[in-house]
């Protein structure tokens, strides 16, 4: 049942997507003339984002099967369910201002980029990319299901649950990409104050 709660928190964080990694699936050099072509681009994206989501959660599936080994399952689960709604309850404005730099900052400016440089080719590698790379950048909403990943005893149901993490996220944000000339950034601001 818990792996239906990530469908959900997917589709439901996709509206903060578009606030987030909106202007990167808006960028997208998306063939405008073909349109098969497009949602071949598009899904290529979205593949990226999902196989990045799978590979991390399989890293935090190994971790949870550690702690369910450890015998310290049932207490994790309850620590990553109160940290989950502290994460919903919790100002945005108060955990923005916690500095997390040091190596972290590095790997993202790093990661940035790469992508950059990915969205001067249209190849549809060049989509994937795109999206594993963007995959990997951080995202709150990522986070909260990671604890979710993490709070699995079976590795299998983690990489399940960012999975299907990912593709309840697909929805909103290929809407984005087929309306990026009407969500202009006021309009994603609006967004991001209703969530």
């Amino acid at each position: 049942i818990m792996l239906y709660t990530a469908l959900i928190l997917g589709l439901v964080s996709s509206m903060h997507c578009i606030g987030m990694c909106g202007p990167i699936a808006m960028m997208l050099p998306v063939d405008r003339k073909n349109p098969a072509l497009k949602t071949m681009q598009i899904l290529l994206y979205h593949f990226g984002r999902i196989v990045t989501y799978v590979l991390i959660g399989g890293i935090f599936g190994i971790f949870g099967r550690g702690f369910y080994l450890a015998g310290f399952q049932q207490n994790l689960s309850i620590v990553l369910g109160v940290l989950m709604i502290l994460y919903v309850i919790i100002p945005q404005n108060w955990y923005q201002g916690i500095n997390v730099k040091n190596p972290l900052l590095g790997l993202f400016t790093y990661l940035r980029s790469k992508l950059g440089a990915q969205f001067q080719k249209k190849s549809l590698r060049s989509f994937f990319t795109i999206g594993f790379l963007n995959g990997f950048l951080p995202c709150g909403m990522l986070y909260v299901a990671l604890f979710g990943a993490l709070s699995f005893e079976n590795f299998f149901q983690s990489i399940s649950y960012m999975a299907l993490y990912g593709i309840g996220t697909i929805p909103l944000m290929t809407l984005v990409v087929y309306f990026s000339q009407v969500i202009t950034p006021n309009v994603r601001n609006k967004f991001q104050k209703l969530i």
